[in-house]
C-alpha cells in the first residue's frame, strides 16, 4: 500500500491537512492528515484514539462504499503507520470522498469537514429490534475536525463537542436537509494545552468567546460541504 502527499492546505494556522492517496479495494482512496504535533489535548469520538488526552495527529480516511472489515481500529493503524505516522493520534473513517472537504475558520478556530449525506435521518429514531442481529459497521460520513487555540477544560471540550454538533445539525437544517446527520458521524475537537500557570477556559458554549466562534466554523464548513 503506497501513500503519495500532495501539498499541504494552506491556512496560516493551526489546523494544516495532507492529503494521501492509496489503492485498495480495487478503488482509488484519499486521506487527510492532520499533523498537529505536541501540544493538543483532543476530543473525539473516533473509533480509533476516541475520548480525551493529549494527541498528535488526526487521520480521516476514506474508505470504500460498502466497506466490510470489522476491525476499523486496526485498519486505521495500518493507515497511519503507512503514513509515517508515530504516537497517539485520532483516526476516523468515512465513504464520503475526503478531496471535496471543506472548511471555514472564525476568530481563530478552524473546521475541516467531510460528508456524504445519503443515509441519513434524525437522532430519535425508532428502535431497531433485537431480534434484528448485529450491523456491520459502517464507516460515518459526516466527520468534523475542529482546532480551538487556547486551552479548554475537560468540560469545556465536552461543552465543545455539543456546541459543534448544535451547529452541524443546524447548517443541515439550513440546507434543507430533513436529519440530524447520519447514523455514524465522527468528530474531533482539540484545543491548546495550557502553558505553566495558563488556565483553561471553563466554557465553550455557544454563547461563550470560544464556542461562538467554534460553532460558526462548524457550522459553515458543514454548510459548504452540504449544499
Amino acid at each position: 500500500m503506497q501513500h503519495a502527499v500532495l501539498p499541504p492546505t494552506p491556512t496560516g494556522r493551526g489546523l494544516t491537512v495532507e492529503r494521501l492517496s492509496r489503492f485498495e479495494d480495487g478503488a482509488d482512496l484519499s486521506a487527510l492528515v492532520w499533523r498537529a504535533g505536541p501540544g493538543w489535548r483532543m476530543v473525539s469520538s473516533a473509533v480509533l484514539g476516541g475520548g480525551l488526552g493529549e494527541r498528535l495527529w488526526v487521520l480521516n480516511a476514506q474508505v470504500h462504499h460498502g466497506y466490510r472489515r470489522v476491525d476499523p481500529a486496526e485498519h486505521l493503524k495500518e493507515l497511519a503507520a503507512a503514513a509515517g505516522l508515530a504516537g497517539d493520534g485520532v483516526g476516523l473513517m468515512t465513504a464520503a470522498n475526503v478531496e471535496a472537504h471543506t472548511r471555514a475558520d472564525d476568530g481563530g478556530v478552524e473546521a475541516v469537514v467531510t460528508a456524504g449525506i445519503e443515509v441519513r435521518g434524525w437522532a430519535a429514531a425508532p428502535a431497531i429490534s433485537a431480534t434484528a442481529g448485529p450491523r456491520a459497521f459502517a464507516p460515518g460520513t459526516i466527520n468534523v475536525v475542529a482546532a480551538v487555540p487556547v486551552p479548554l477544560s475537560d468540560a469545556a471540550l465536552v461543552n465543545a463537542v455539543a456546541t459543534a454538533v448544535e451547529a452541524k445539525v443546524q447548517a443541515l437544517v439550513e440546507a434543507g436537509l430533513d436529519c440530524s446527520g447520519t447514523p455514524t458521524d465522527a468528530i474531533c475537537v482539540a484545543s491548546r494545552v495550557p502553558r505553566p500557570g495558563e488556565e483553561p477556559h471553563s466554557f465553550a458554549g455557544p454563547r461563550s468567546l470560544w464556542g461562538a466562534r467554534l460553532a460558526r466554523a462548524v457550522h459553515g464548513a458543514v454548510l459548504d460541504a452540504v449544499t
